[in-house]
This record gives structure tokens, C-alpha cells and sequence, in this order.
């Protein structure tokens, strides 16, 4: 099979254990010690966790109660998002000296493009390095980084010698690395679908290299395309500066479980009043309104509504959200509410692919 692709150079920027870092600068009292940001309460969950929390098995998504059974000793610190954002933003700033074409994922990474970049430095693994440097000098953060010939393989090497770490994979490398690769590494697929491909034989990447396109396209739905040709290094994604933001969504998670609907409307409002409010902010609109429901045994429900027009009032948001939680009965109590609006008026029509033309490049790793 012969594709042709353009070389590029990839940076792919993790910051590490960014909340709680965030928080041990602000904090010296806190550095060296097992914290998580958030978890507090009963019903709390951790968004983040210091590397001296994650030795006893302490990570992000997990339940505050859990965690402090494997770490007696964990502190809970309640999250500042606005200070995360504020760093966020000083970390970014960095990244556009070197390239604009900056593709942020979250707070706390990001991909850079650094093919033809603002330093005219050939070499990929020098501006990573420089860039890592300037965050710690200039922030107080340490970061580690992925560099490659595409997002793919970028991200994935972004987590093999962190914290403070980077790892290189040269274009001659890719195949060998992708090949030896364990299976629930590869970026996209999840707990479930490793467990699927452990059960075909699927071990690592030369194993799923075997299977044909229709093969995984026959196990695996669309995803299957994708497994097929990231395994071969192929991967078409560029780096684009300005994502397209798809949805906007709020919810609340509750100390105890609701069963009345009166307390469920109550919470409601409060959620589509943060809903409006930051739609408004960032000047989008949306015409569906989707209610997702997590009842007491953890099992989850959405419904769906769209209007005729894009919409962005906390009223019309919560008449809509009513609508849809009085669709049907609700299968038990429920401990988390939530509300999102998508098919946004930022959204636009995909543009036509053009073949890429093959392109020779020194990487200079």
C-alpha cells in the first residue's frame, strides 16, 4: 500500500499533574506531599493528582473515598479553575513564539506544529526541549513532550518518560514502534475495545497490523478504518489553531440522591443559568439541548431535543430541559444532572480533502 504523506514535525506538549502542581506552586506547604484537587465530600471526584498521589494508585476520575483509602495521608484541595486557566494561558503564549499553529486540547496540553517555525531551528527535539525550559523558568512547571511525524504518534510518545520528560520517534522509527507497541496504548482505544482485541488475540500493534480493513471494520465499526491505518503510521490529522467548538455542557453531581423531580428542577435551573452564561460569553448558540441523567446504580440516560433555532437563554434552555426529564418515567433516583447544547451556530461544512503531495524533509532530531 503506497500513500503519500507529508513529513512533518509534531510537538505534542503535556504539562504534568497540572492542577496539582498548580496548586503545590502556589502552595510550598504542599510540595512533596499526595494531593488531589477535588474528591472532597462524599460524593466529590478527583480531577487531578500529584505524582506523590498517583504512587499509591491515587488518579484523576476516581471517587474522593476510594482515594483516601489507598493514600490515608492525601490532602483534597479544592480547585481553582481560574488560576489553572491564567497559567494555561502564560504556558500558550510560550508555544507562539515558536509556531502559530498551536492546537490546544485542554488546559494543559497541546499540539505544535513546528515544520517551518518562527526560530527557524531545524531540529524538532531542541524546540521542545527549549520550550519545556521555558516553562519552567518562567512558569515553575515542569512539562514533557512527545515529537513525531504526526499528532498520533506524538501523543502517544508525550507519555513515555514523564515527568519532565521527551521522547522522539524519527521517521525511520515510527513502523518499529507502533509494531511493538502494547495495544491500550494506542490513543483511541479505551478499556472496553482493548478488552475486545485481547479476546481476538490483539496484543499489540504488529498483532493488529495483521487484520485486514474489513476485518476491523467488521469488529470494530468506523473505528476499525482508523485502527487500520494509525498501526501503519498514517495518520492525516494537521494541526489546526482554531478547533471548532461542537458542544458546550454543564452538570451537577448530588451529596445525596434526588428522587423528587421539584429538587431535580431546582438543580436544573442552576445548570442552564451556567449553561446561558457561558454561551453568552464565548457568543454561541446552539439548536439541540441534550438532558444526560445518572441514576443511583451509576447507569446513564441522555434525551435529545432540537429546535427550529439556535438558541442560547437560560428560560428557553430550562423549558427544554423540563420537557425532556418529564419525557418518561425515571428508573430510579438520580445523582447527577447535566445539560448540554450542540449543532452550534460556530459549526461549518466540512471542506473538500486534497491529496497531500509527498514531501521530503531533514527532521534534524
Amino acid at each position: 500500500m503506497s500513500v503519500d504523506l507529508p513529513i512533518r514535525k509534531i510537538i505534542h506538549v503535556d504539562m504534568d499533574a497540572f492542577y496539582a502542581s498548580v496548586e503545590q506552586i502556589d502552595n510550598p506547604d504542599l510540595k512533596g506531599k499526595p494531593i488531589a484537587v477535588g474528591g472532597g465530600g462524599k460524593r466529590g471526584v478527583i480531577s487531578a493528582a500529584s505524582y506523590e498521589a498517583r504512587k499509591f494508585g491515587v488518579k484523576s476520575a476516581m471517587s474522593g473515598n476510594l482515594a483516601a483509602k489507598l493514600c490515608p495521608e492525601l490532602i483534597f484541595v479544592k480547585p481553582h479553575f481560574e488560576r489553572y486557566t491564567e497559567i494555561s494561558k502564560k504556558i500558550r503564549k510560550i508555544f507562539y513564539d515558536y509556531t502559530d499553529l498551536v492546537e490546544p486540547l485542554s488546559l494543559d496540553e497541546a499540539y505544535l506544529d513546528v515544520t517551518e517555525n518562527k526560530k527557524g531551528n531545524p531540529s524538532a527535539s531542541l524546540i521542545a526541549k527549549e520550550i519545556r525550559e521555558r516553562i519552567f523558568n518562567e512558569v515553575g512547571l515542569t512539562a514533557s513532550a512527545g515529537i513525531s511525524i504526526n499528532k498520533f504518534v506524538a501523543k502517544i510518545a508525550s507519555d513515555y518518560n514523564k515527568p519532565n520528560g521527551q521522547k522522539i520517534v524519527n521517521p525511520e522509527e515510527v513502523i518499529s514502534f507502533l509494531e511493538d507497541l502494547d495495544i491500550r496504548r494506542f490513543y483511541g482505544v479505551g478499556k472496553v475495545t482493548a478488552e475486545k482485541m485481547y479476546q481476538q488475540g490483539i496484543f499489540t500493534g504488529k498483532d493488529l497490523k495483521t487484520k485486514s480493513i474489513e476485518y476491523l471494520g467488521a469488529h470494530f465499526g468506523k473505528s476499525g478504518r482508523y485502527y487500520y491505518y494509525v498501526v501503519r503510521g498514517i495518520h492525516r490529522g494537521e494541526v489546526k489553531p482554531n478547533r471548532i467548538r461542537k458542544s458546550l455542557a454543564a452538570e451537577r453531581t448530588f451529596s445525596e440522591n434526588l428522587s423528587s423531580e421539584v429538587f431535580m428542577l431546582e438543580k436544573l435551573e442552576h445548570i442552564a443559568a451556567e449553561i446561558s452564561r457561558r454561551l453568552n460569553k464565548s457568543k454561541v448558540a446552539g439548536k439541540t439541548v441534550t438532558l444526560k441523567i445518572k441514576y443511583s446504580d451509576f447507569t446513564l440516560q441522555t434525551r435529545s431535543k432540537t429546535l427550529p433555532y439556535f438558541l442560547s437563554d437560560k428560560s428557553i434552555i430550562l423549558e427544554t430541559a423540563k420537557d425532556l426529564l418529564y419525557q418518561e418515567r425515571l428508573n430510579n433516583s438520580v445523582r447527577l444532572l447535566g445539560i448540554s447544547i450542540s449543532n452550534l451556530n460556530t459549526e461549518t461544512k466540512k471542506k473538500p480533502e486534497h491529496k497531500s503531495v509527498s514531501v521530503q524533509l531533514k527532521f534534524g532530531f
